[in-house]
């Protein structure tokens, strides 16, 4: 049985705000949820309950005016070398390589590639992505154009990510 977090973060980039109720496993998580921005809405659920954290589906449905669009991405059809799923603008998608690595908590550097999911198009990319530790409770997320100090709390959940989103309340 696993232990649920109730979670908001806010954009700080942009409005944005997105709720998830996230079931934390000793070697998985689960999580429903629900982003919000300017001029869409998303709801996903996500079941990363293989062992170490790996992605095993992850259900998305995007809704606008006047259009909606619906995505299921299974582990099936990532590939063996992609173990993640990222769902852009989300916190929640990083924490199964912070928690699969333990780098919130310890030294390490791991380079992944990952079935990164586009807000709102629901498109689906391969993206390269590094997640190294930098200290307690830092970790350094870097793809090919960007680099942030993510700042997760003592389970792996972000808490803030510099230039997109941080916890509310």
């Amino acid at each position: 049985m696993g232990r649920t977090r109730l979670i908001v973060w806010q954009g700080t980039d942009e409005w944005r705000a997105e709720s998830a109720a996230v079931e934390l496993y000793e070697d998985g998580l689960r999580a429903t949820g629900t982003q919000i921005g300017a001029d869409y809405r998303v709801d996903y659920e996500l079941d990363a309950t293989l062992e170490g954290f790996v992605t095993n589906e992850l259900t998305v449905t995007a809704r606008g005016e006047g259009w909606s669009r619906a995505l299921t991405l299974r582990r099936e059809q990532m590939g063996d070398d992609v173990l993640d799923c990222d769902l852009a603008l989300s916190p929640l998608t990083n924490a199964m390589p912070i928690l699969r690595h333990r780098l919130h908590e310890e030294p390490g550097g791991v380079d992944f590639t990952m079935a990164w999911v586009d807000v709102p198009s629901l498109t689906v990319h391969t993206a390269q992505q590094r997640y190294e530790h930098v200290a307690l409770g830092v970790v350094r997320y870097s793809d090919d154009s960007f680099s942030a100090d993510l700042e997760p709390d003592r389970d792996g959940l972000v808490v803030r990510y510099p230039g997109l989103a941080e916890r509310a309340g």
